[in-house]
């Protein structure tokens, strides 16, 4: 993993310095060296800052080719690129470097923009082609790198992080449409939080030549439609296919030049990782874990087990609201985004023990949950949209059920019964309004007091849906396919590359020169796995089935009878006199909070007044709002927006 900045002219000449102040702002994604690269008639320039992983002693970037007419630089890696290294010595290629990243520039050369489909891996990068004065950036199917780009000023800015953009010279603001489809939940995937920044969404790639900017899509879910047989097999079939397809995934992200660890909860996901990562190592693994002081936050007991079964060395780190308060600030400032949890920060502190420990490389478990069904919603939408003939008051008693059994995060996943009319867009789009896309309106509703006057009269007659259906290939994703399905596309759309990959990936672990590898999110597995049958994915109240069956040899038994349990911290309302909360209660009452654009500050000093009122439900509910004002304080304080 580095971090990537790419300037891109049709007129002026680009400042040398300007590239540097970018690449400067990246040098935690990339503190092992930085190299660059200007045009000679000046109007382009690519640079990156190289966390070495892969031929470590030569894999410097910008890469070139033979004649110079290709440049390029990579945020990522590139799997099973032995094989392709291969084939391009057979196709008369010599290659400079043995690193992953000179065969994305190679395979271009073979195949323009079709090189994407070649390539397996979690990956953003730059290119320009020379010889048809065109800048070719990518990023990987799912988003789990980011690249971020605004065209300011008759340049084209490109990006690892927006940091590196407003260092290098782009001026920005905070978007407010963007800020209140943040607020409903559901962020558009081209969107940021700052003006005329913007990402290239998940699975597509951008375009820039003398003629404009043009994004293309070029990977998608494409789930199957009901009733399509073409792909069925027995379950046992599925079952047998997943696991070796997981192993593949698992094996493929164990390549490194330096040492490979895994980050471990008391989960399914991060322990079948850690399962098959075992069998191919010769020496035992080492495993990092977070320990929390509040029972039903707390996994390490689950972990400890989960490591003595696959013989895996574990380091547990233990965080307190002093570390969260401590360096809360700081995780904000690298995820560039609104949390709503301190998890994003206990992510932050895993990863520096992580790099302290002597490590760049970890195996993480994210993904899963997006294609397998495990979060509470989905099962939700399980037995609100596919009911197989059960009567309605033994799917309210499942529901009910359901319920009481995710009571830490319930108020964060759940849809209330009787909700808000907001989603009408959707259900009259879709046919039904997809449980977390509910379960968000409702928050929003009830975080409307906390806004000022101002921000909700500007988007009062505007339609947060709309806005983001706009961009959703409704007909060609979503039409026709299992509403679990749908639910799960739309997810994959905003809050995962937006939230669960931005703040919980590569944002926390970047931040402290950490690459995240996500074999679950590898596309082989992913296009296995979208044609599963939804029945294989939930059944009845357990969530993931198939991957619980495909995994069972390799965890313990504790792990496939465990429900799945969100990663969160402990709130901090739980814990009044400790220093997150403390850090609340000041900034919130603090004067600078009332230049935040969107917040009645009467308001939010009425509700932090009532805090010591509320049991323990309300105070986990409030807590979800107090989390994102405060980031929000903190992005306008270190970004200096306005």
């Amino acid at each position: 993993m580095c971090g990537i900045v790419a300037l891109f002219s049709n007129d002026e000449q680009i400042s040398e310095s300007s590239l540097k102040l970018g690449m400067d702002s990246l040098k935690h994604r990339g503190p092992d060296g930085k190299g660059l690269w200007i045009s000679p008639d000046r109007r382009v320039a690519l640079g990156h800052t190289r966390l070495s992983i892969i031929d470590i002693n030569h894999g410097e970037q910008p890469i070139a080719n033979r004649d110079q007419t290709l440049h390029i630089i990579v945020n990522g890696e590139f799997y099973d690129f032995e094989r392709i290294q291969g084939d391009l010595r057979r196709w008369g290629y010599k290659l400079k470097t043995n690193s992953d990243s000179e065969i994305a520039l190679h395979l271009y050369n073979e195949f323009g923009t079709q090189c994407l489909h070649h390539l397996r891996g979690e990956f953003a990068f730059v290119l320009w082609d020379e010889r048809n004065e065109l800048l070719f950036a990518a990023r990987d199917r799912f988003g789990i790198k980011p690249l971020y780009y605004s065209y300011y000023q008759n340049t084209l800015y490109i990006a690892s992080e927006i940091k590196a953009l407003l260092a290098a010279g782009v001026l920005t603001a905070w978007d407010h449409e963007a800020f209140w489809q943040t607020e409903c939940g559901i962020l558009a995937p081209d969107r940021t939080l700052f003006t005329n920044i913007y990402q290239i969404p998940p699975g597509h790639f951008l375009i820039a030549s003398r003629s404009g900017i043009k994004l293309q899509c070029y990977w998608d879910f494409d789930y199957p439609v009901i009733n399509d047989s073409s792909s069925q097999k027995t379950p046992s079939d599925y079952i047998q296919q997943l696991r070796h397809t997981l192993d593949e995934a698992v094996k493929l992200r164990l390549r490194a030049d330096v040492p490979v660890g895994c980050y471990l909860s008391g989960g399914l996901d991060s322990s079948t990782v850690l399962g098959i990562a075992a069998k191919h190592s010769a020496k035992p693994l080492q495993a990092f874990t977070l320990a929390f002081d509040h029972e039903a936050y707390d996994e390490e007991s689950l972990a400890r087990e989960t490591a003595a079964y696959t013989g895996a060395n574990l380091h547990i780190i233990p965080i307190t609201q002093s570390d969260l308060a401590e360096h809360f600030s700081d995780s904000i400032w690298h995820c560039e985004r609104l949390c709503i949890n301190a998890n994003t920060t206990a992510k932050y502190l895993l990863s520096q023990s992580t790099s302290d420990a002597g490590y760049k490389v970890v195996l993480t478990g994210e993904g899963s949950d997006e294609i397998f069904g495990g979060y509470v919603h989905f099962c939700q939408d399980m037995l609100l949209q596919n009911q197989q003939d059960q009567d309605e008051e033994t799917v309210k008693k499942l529901l009910e059920y359901l319920k009481q059994k995710n009571q830490v995060s319930v108020s964060l996943s759940l849809a209330e019964e009787n909700s808000n009319k907001l989603g009408n867009t959707v259900q009259r789009l879709l046919g039904f309004v997809p449980s977390w896309i509910q379960a968000f309106a409702d928050g929003y509703l009830r975080s409307v007091p906390l806004y000022s006057p101002e921000f909700i009269a500007k988007f009062d007659q505007k339609d947060v849906y709309r806005i983001f259906f706009n961009q959703i290939d409704v007909q060609g994703q979503l039409a026709k396919r299992e509403p679990v399905h749908q639910s799960f596309y739309l997810w994959s759309k905003t809050m995962l590359p937006n939230y669960l990959l931005r703040m919980l990936g590569d944002g926390v672990e970047m931040a402290h020169s950490i690459e995240g590898r996500l074999p679950f999110l590898d596309h082989k597995v992913v296009e296995l796995v979208r044609n599963i049958p939804v029945s294989m994915k939930i059944r009845g109240l357990t969530e993931k089935y198939v991957l619980r069956e495909a995994a069972k040899p390799l965890i313990t038994e504790t792990i496939y009878k465990r429900q799945k349990h969100q990663f969160l911290t402990p709130p901090s309302t739980f814990k009044p006199n400790e220093p997150l909360q403390e850090l609340v209660q000041d900034t919130l009452r603090s004067s600078e909070m009332s230049d935040i654009p969107f917040y009645n500050h009467t308001a939010i000093i009425d509700l932090l007044d009532q805090l010591p009122n509320m049991d323990e439900k309300q105070r986990s509910s409030v807590d979800i709002a107090l989390m994102k004002m405060l980031s929000a304080y903190f992005l306008q304080q270190r970004f200096e927006l306005v």
